[in-house]
Protein backbone atom coordinates (compact mmCIF):
# COMPACT_ATOMS: atom_id res chain seq x y z
CA UNK A 1 0.00 0.00 0.00
CA UNK A 2 2.92 2.60 1.10
CA UNK A 3 4.88 3.18 -1.71
CA UNK A 4 7.11 5.87 0.03
CA UNK A 5 7.22 7.84 3.90
CA UNK A 6 9.64 10.18 4.17
CA UNK A 7 10.44 13.40 5.92
CA UNK A 8 11.33 16.52 4.14
CA UNK A 9 13.11 19.69 5.87
CA UNK A 10 14.65 23.01 4.22
CA UNK A 11 13.92 21.36 0.90
CA UNK A 12 15.64 18.43 1.25
CA UNK A 13 14.77 14.65 2.20
CA UNK A 14 15.93 14.14 5.25
CA UNK A 15 14.59 10.27 6.44
CA UNK A 16 12.31 7.50 5.17
CA UNK A 17 9.76 7.19 8.37
CA UNK A 18 8.16 3.18 9.58
CA UNK A 19 6.08 4.62 12.22
CA UNK A 20 3.40 6.93 10.86
CA UNK A 21 1.97 8.16 14.22
CA UNK A 22 5.15 10.78 14.68
CA UNK A 23 5.28 11.59 11.55
CA UNK A 24 3.57 14.81 11.67
CA UNK A 25 5.27 15.41 15.18
CA UNK A 26 8.77 15.15 13.55
CA UNK A 27 7.63 17.68 11.05
CA UNK A 28 6.53 20.13 13.82
CA UNK A 29 9.24 20.07 15.32
CA UNK A 30 11.69 20.34 12.54
CA UNK A 31 9.61 22.59 10.44
CA UNK A 32 9.21 20.39 7.64
CA UNK A 33 6.23 18.32 6.11
CA UNK A 34 5.83 14.21 5.80
CA UNK A 35 5.57 12.80 2.43
CA UNK A 36 3.37 9.79 2.24
CA UNK A 37 2.78 8.05 -1.42
CA UNK A 38 0.14 5.13 -1.48
CA UNK A 39 -1.05 2.86 -4.23
CA UNK A 40 -5.04 1.80 -4.43
CA UNK A 41 -5.16 1.12 -0.91
CA UNK A 42 -8.01 -0.67 0.41
CA UNK A 43 -10.92 1.33 3.02
CA UNK A 44 -8.86 -0.77 5.79
CA UNK A 45 -5.70 -0.19 4.91
CA UNK A 46 -6.78 3.64 4.98
CA UNK A 47 -8.47 3.76 8.04
CA UNK A 48 -4.97 3.61 10.38
CA UNK A 49 -3.51 5.98 7.73
CA UNK A 50 -6.52 8.38 8.10
CA UNK A 51 -6.88 8.28 11.94
CA UNK A 52 -3.14 9.48 12.37
CA UNK A 53 -3.50 12.27 10.18
CA UNK A 54 -6.93 13.25 11.44
CA UNK A 55 -8.32 13.19 7.93
CA UNK A 56 -11.65 14.05 7.09
CA UNK A 57 -14.16 11.60 6.85
CA UNK A 58 -16.01 12.98 3.60
CA UNK A 59 -12.92 13.06 1.45
CA UNK A 60 -11.86 9.48 2.64
CA UNK A 61 -13.93 7.63 0.61
CA UNK A 62 -13.25 9.65 -2.44
CA UNK A 63 -9.76 8.99 -1.85
CA UNK A 64 -9.84 5.12 -1.44
CA UNK A 65 -12.71 4.77 -4.56
CA UNK A 66 -11.65 5.96 -7.81
CA UNK A 67 -13.80 7.16 -10.56
CA UNK A 68 -13.89 10.89 -8.94
CA UNK A 69 -13.97 14.28 -11.17
CA UNK A 70 -11.38 16.84 -11.04
CA UNK A 71 -11.82 19.11 -7.48
CA UNK A 72 -10.73 20.96 -5.11
CA UNK A 73 -12.37 21.13 -1.49
CA UNK A 74 -11.07 22.40 1.52
CA UNK A 75 -11.74 21.34 5.35
CA UNK A 76 -10.79 23.46 8.00
CA UNK A 77 -6.71 23.58 7.06
CA UNK A 78 -7.00 20.30 5.15
CA UNK A 79 -7.25 20.34 1.16
CA UNK A 80 -8.64 17.56 -0.79
CA UNK A 81 -7.63 17.37 -4.53
CA UNK A 82 -7.92 15.40 -7.11
CA UNK A 83 -6.41 15.54 -10.43
CA UNK A 84 -6.79 12.87 -13.73
CA UNK A 85 -3.29 12.18 -15.00
CA UNK A 86 -3.61 11.04 -18.73
CA UNK A 87 -1.39 9.57 -20.70
CA UNK A 88 -2.17 8.04 -25.01
CA UNK A 89 -1.11 5.07 -26.51
CA UNK A 90 -0.50 6.08 -29.95
CA UNK A 91 -0.74 2.76 -31.75
CA UNK A 92 -4.08 1.77 -30.30
CA UNK A 93 -5.43 5.32 -30.30
CA UNK A 94 -6.27 5.47 -26.60
CA UNK A 95 -6.10 8.02 -23.88
CA UNK A 96 -5.55 6.15 -20.69
CA UNK A 97 -6.77 8.15 -17.86
CA UNK A 98 -5.13 7.35 -14.20
CA UNK A 99 -6.44 9.35 -10.41
CA UNK A 100 -4.73 11.30 -7.86
CA UNK A 101 -5.92 12.04 -4.89
CA UNK A 102 -3.81 14.22 -2.25
CA UNK A 103 -4.83 15.30 1.37
CA UNK A 104 -2.57 18.23 1.98
CA UNK A 105 -2.03 19.93 5.21
CA UNK A 106 0.42 22.37 6.56
CA UNK A 107 2.83 19.60 7.58
CA UNK A 108 1.67 16.17 5.06
CA UNK A 109 1.00 15.60 1.93
CA UNK A 110 -0.73 12.01 1.54
CA UNK A 111 -0.54 11.09 -2.01
CA UNK A 112 -2.92 8.03 -3.35
CA UNK A 113 -2.58 6.71 -6.69
CA UNK A 114 -5.18 4.82 -8.98
CA UNK A 115 -3.90 3.39 -12.06
CA UNK A 116 -0.42 3.30 -13.45
CA UNK A 117 0.62 7.05 -13.91
CA UNK A 118 4.48 8.10 -12.80
CA UNK A 119 3.41 11.53 -12.31
CA UNK A 120 3.91 10.68 -8.51
CA UNK A 121 6.89 9.47 -9.08
CA UNK A 122 8.18 12.01 -10.86
CA UNK A 123 7.21 14.95 -8.99
CA UNK A 124 8.94 13.59 -6.03
CA UNK A 125 12.35 13.09 -8.39
CA UNK A 126 11.81 16.46 -9.81
CA UNK A 127 11.38 18.54 -6.30
CA UNK A 128 14.16 16.16 -4.21
CA UNK A 129 16.47 17.90 -7.15
CA UNK A 130 14.74 21.44 -6.72
CA UNK A 131 15.53 22.39 -3.19
CA UNK A 132 14.29 25.84 -3.45
CA UNK A 133 11.20 25.28 -4.44
CA UNK A 134 10.75 21.96 -2.16
CA UNK A 135 11.31 24.40 0.82
CA UNK A 136 7.42 25.76 -0.06
CA UNK A 137 6.50 22.55 1.56
CA UNK A 138 2.95 21.00 0.18
CA UNK A 139 2.42 23.91 -1.83
CA UNK A 140 5.56 23.04 -3.78
CA UNK A 141 3.88 19.30 -3.76
CA UNK A 142 0.60 20.57 -5.56
CA UNK A 143 1.64 22.91 -7.51
CA UNK A 144 4.41 20.55 -9.06
CA UNK A 145 1.92 17.54 -9.38
CA UNK A 146 -0.46 20.09 -11.30
CA UNK A 147 2.47 21.20 -13.47
CA UNK A 148 3.80 18.05 -14.69
CA UNK A 149 -0.05 16.85 -14.89
CA UNK A 150 -1.07 19.96 -17.16
CA UNK A 151 2.16 19.25 -19.43
CA UNK A 152 1.21 15.91 -20.01
CA UNK A 153 -2.45 17.11 -20.92
CA UNK A 154 -0.59 19.55 -23.82
CA UNK A 155 1.36 16.26 -25.12
CA UNK A 156 -1.45 14.37 -25.41
CA UNK A 157 -3.12 16.77 -27.33
CA UNK A 158 -0.17 17.01 -29.87
CA UNK A 159 -0.70 13.18 -30.45
CA UNK A 160 -4.11 13.40 -30.91
CA UNK A 161 -3.82 16.43 -33.31
CA UNK A 162 -1.43 14.12 -35.29
CA UNK A 163 -3.98 11.19 -35.64
CA UNK A 164 -6.72 13.63 -36.58
CA UNK A 165 -4.43 15.48 -39.02
CA UNK A 166 -4.04 10.97 -40.46
CA UNK A 167 -7.84 10.71 -40.40
CA UNK A 168 -8.61 13.91 -42.42
CA UNK A 169 -6.08 12.57 -45.14
CA UNK A 170 -7.40 9.43 -45.50
CA UNK A 171 -11.29 11.41 -45.42
CA UNK A 172 -10.32 13.84 -48.60
CA UNK A 173 -7.29 11.58 -49.85
CA UNK A 174 -6.91 9.02 -52.79
CA UNK A 175 -9.62 6.54 -51.69
CA UNK A 176 -13.00 8.85 -51.37
CA UNK A 177 -16.41 7.16 -50.01
CA UNK A 178 -14.25 4.68 -47.69
CA UNK A 179 -16.06 4.53 -44.41
CA UNK A 180 -13.81 5.76 -41.71
CA UNK A 181 -16.15 5.89 -39.60
CA UNK A 182 -15.39 3.61 -36.99
CA UNK A 183 -11.95 4.85 -36.29
CA UNK A 184 -13.17 8.25 -35.65
CA UNK A 185 -16.07 7.67 -33.69
CA UNK A 186 -13.52 5.69 -31.63
CA UNK A 187 -10.97 9.19 -31.89
CA UNK A 188 -13.78 10.90 -30.59
CA UNK A 189 -14.72 8.83 -27.83
CA UNK A 190 -11.32 9.30 -26.39
CA UNK A 191 -11.19 12.72 -27.09
CA UNK A 192 -15.03 13.38 -24.36
CA UNK A 193 -12.71 10.81 -21.52
CA UNK A 194 -9.57 13.33 -22.13
CA UNK A 195 -11.77 16.69 -22.00
CA UNK A 196 -13.68 15.38 -18.73
CA UNK A 197 -10.11 14.86 -17.39
CA UNK A 198 -9.12 18.52 -18.49
CA UNK A 199 -12.11 20.71 -18.26
CA UNK A 200 -13.13 20.35 -14.65
CA UNK A 201 -9.95 21.10 -13.50
CA UNK A 202 -9.92 23.91 -14.21
CA UNK A 203 -12.26 25.65 -11.59
CA UNK A 204 -10.16 24.13 -9.03
CA UNK A 205 -6.73 26.08 -10.20
CA UNK A 206 -9.03 28.85 -10.26
CA UNK A 207 -9.67 28.57 -6.81
CA UNK A 208 -5.93 28.05 -6.04
CA UNK A 209 -4.88 31.33 -7.78
CA UNK A 210 -7.76 33.42 -6.46
CA UNK A 211 -9.28 31.92 -3.24
CA UNK A 212 -7.37 31.82 0.28
CA UNK A 213 -5.97 28.46 0.46
CA UNK A 214 -4.31 27.83 4.15
CA UNK A 215 -0.40 27.15 3.84
CA UNK A 216 -0.68 28.13 0.64
CA UNK A 217 2.44 31.67 0.28
CA UNK A 218 1.75 34.03 -1.20
CA UNK A 219 4.49 33.75 -3.32
CA UNK A 220 3.35 30.04 -4.91
CA UNK A 221 0.04 32.29 -6.28
CA UNK A 222 1.84 33.38 -9.30
CA UNK A 223 3.08 29.36 -10.07
CA UNK A 224 -0.68 28.25 -9.85
CA UNK A 225 -1.80 30.52 -12.44
CA UNK A 226 0.66 29.99 -14.93
CA UNK A 227 -0.52 25.90 -14.70
CA UNK A 228 -4.21 27.28 -14.73
CA UNK A 229 -2.87 29.17 -18.02
CA UNK A 230 -1.85 26.11 -19.30
CA UNK A 231 -4.71 24.01 -18.22
CA UNK A 232 -7.24 26.58 -20.30
CA UNK A 233 -4.67 25.99 -23.32
CA UNK A 234 -5.38 22.34 -23.01
CA UNK A 235 -9.38 22.64 -22.83
CA UNK A 236 -9.38 24.91 -25.40
CA UNK A 237 -7.14 22.33 -27.94
CA UNK A 238 -9.44 19.53 -27.20
CA UNK A 239 -12.81 21.54 -27.66
CA UNK A 240 -11.33 22.21 -30.75
CA UNK A 241 -10.25 18.75 -31.29
CA UNK A 242 -14.00 17.59 -30.87
CA UNK A 243 -15.33 19.87 -32.88
CA UNK A 244 -12.92 19.24 -35.59
CA UNK A 245 -13.68 15.34 -35.42
CA UNK A 246 -16.87 16.21 -36.15
CA UNK A 247 -16.48 18.05 -39.10
CA UNK A 248 -14.57 15.59 -40.40
CA UNK A 249 -17.46 12.87 -39.51
CA UNK A 250 -19.66 14.67 -41.21
CA UNK A 251 -17.70 15.26 -44.14
CA UNK A 252 -17.10 11.09 -44.13
CA UNK A 253 -20.85 10.54 -43.72
CA UNK A 254 -21.30 12.65 -47.10
CA UNK A 255 -18.50 11.13 -49.08
CA UNK A 256 -19.73 7.66 -48.56
CA UNK A 257 -23.22 8.76 -49.31
CA UNK A 258 -22.02 10.42 -52.39
CA UNK A 259 -19.58 7.67 -53.45
CA UNK A 260 -23.38 4.82 -52.68
CA UNK A 261 -25.71 7.47 -55.14
CA UNK A 262 -23.03 7.19 -57.36
CA UNK A 263 -22.67 3.44 -56.85
CA UNK A 264 -26.80 3.43 -57.30
CA UNK A 265 -26.91 5.62 -60.26
CA UNK A 266 -24.93 3.36 -61.85
CA UNK A 267 -26.54 0.39 -61.20
CA UNK A 268 -29.75 1.93 -62.50
CA UNK A 269 -28.40 3.13 -65.63
CA UNK A 270 -27.39 -0.79 -65.56
CA UNK A 271 -30.58 -1.63 -64.64
CA UNK A 272 -32.01 0.14 -67.57
CA UNK A 273 -29.67 -0.92 -69.70
CA UNK A 274 -30.18 -4.74 -69.43
CA UNK A 275 -34.05 -3.79 -69.77
CA UNK A 276 -34.11 -2.27 -73.05
CA UNK A 277 -31.93 -4.76 -74.40
CA UNK A 278 -34.21 -7.58 -73.32
CA UNK A 279 -37.34 -5.56 -74.46
CA UNK A 280 -35.55 -5.49 -78.25
CA UNK A 281 -34.51 -9.20 -78.08
CA UNK A 282 -37.98 -10.22 -77.10
CA UNK A 283 -39.69 -9.23 -80.32
CA UNK A 284 -38.02 -11.60 -82.26
CA UNK A 285 -38.12 -14.06 -78.91
CA UNK A 286 -41.98 -13.97 -79.38
CA UNK A 287 -42.50 -14.15 -83.32
CA UNK A 288 -40.14 -17.15 -83.02
CA UNK A 289 -42.33 -18.73 -80.22
CA UNK A 290 -45.84 -18.40 -82.40
CA UNK A 291 -44.20 -19.47 -85.73
CA UNK A 292 -43.06 -22.33 -83.83
CA UNK A 293 -46.12 -23.72 -83.45
CA UNK A 294 -47.63 -26.25 -85.14
CA UNK A 295 -50.34 -24.53 -86.60
CA UNK A 296 -51.30 -23.93 -90.17
CA UNK A 297 -53.15 -20.81 -90.36
CA UNK A 298 -50.43 -18.36 -89.73
CA UNK A 299 -49.33 -15.34 -91.64
CA UNK A 300 -47.60 -15.93 -94.81
CA UNK A 301 -46.24 -19.60 -93.32
CA UNK A 302 -47.08 -21.33 -96.97
CA UNK A 303 -45.96 -18.11 -99.02
CA UNK A 304 -42.99 -18.05 -100.79
CA UNK A 305 -42.09 -14.56 -99.84
CA UNK A 306 -43.65 -15.04 -95.57
CA UNK A 307 -40.48 -15.70 -94.40
CA UNK A 308 -38.02 -12.87 -95.48
CA UNK A 309 -41.39 -10.41 -94.71
CA UNK A 310 -41.48 -11.77 -90.63
CA UNK A 311 -37.79 -10.97 -90.61
CA UNK A 312 -38.04 -7.48 -91.90
CA UNK A 313 -41.06 -7.07 -89.80
CA UNK A 314 -38.94 -8.11 -86.78
CA UNK A 315 -35.46 -6.18 -88.34
CA UNK A 316 -37.77 -2.93 -88.32
CA UNK A 317 -39.46 -3.49 -85.27
CA UNK A 318 -36.14 -3.85 -83.47
CA UNK A 319 -34.87 -1.15 -85.14
CA UNK A 320 -37.71 1.39 -84.34
CA UNK A 321 -37.25 0.06 -80.13
CA UNK A 322 -33.50 0.45 -80.20
CA UNK A 323 -33.88 3.95 -82.17
CA UNK A 324 -36.45 5.01 -79.28
CA UNK A 325 -34.38 3.49 -76.22
CA UNK A 326 -31.69 6.05 -77.78
CA UNK A 327 -33.26 8.75 -78.14
CA UNK A 328 -34.19 8.31 -74.00
CA UNK A 329 -31.00 7.67 -73.14
CA UNK A 330 -31.78 4.21 -71.90
CA UNK A 331 -28.44 2.87 -74.35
Amino acid sequence: MIVDCALYTGGVRRHRLDDLFVAVREAEKDDGFVWVGLHEPTAEEFEALAAGFALPELAIEDAVCSHQRPKLERYGDVVFAVIKPVRYVDHVEVVEVGEIALFLGERFVIVVRHGDSTVPHRTRLSLEADPAMLVHGPAAVLHRMLDLTVDDYLDVTVAVDTDIDEIEDQVFGDEPGRDHAERIYKLKREVMLFRRAVVPLVGPLSRLVNDDIPWVQPVMRPYFRDVEDHALRAAELIEGQDAMLTTVMQADIAQVSVAQNRVSVRQNEDMRKISAWAAIGLVPTAVAGVYGMNVDHLPGAHSGYGFGVVMGAIAVTCAGLWRAFRRNRWL
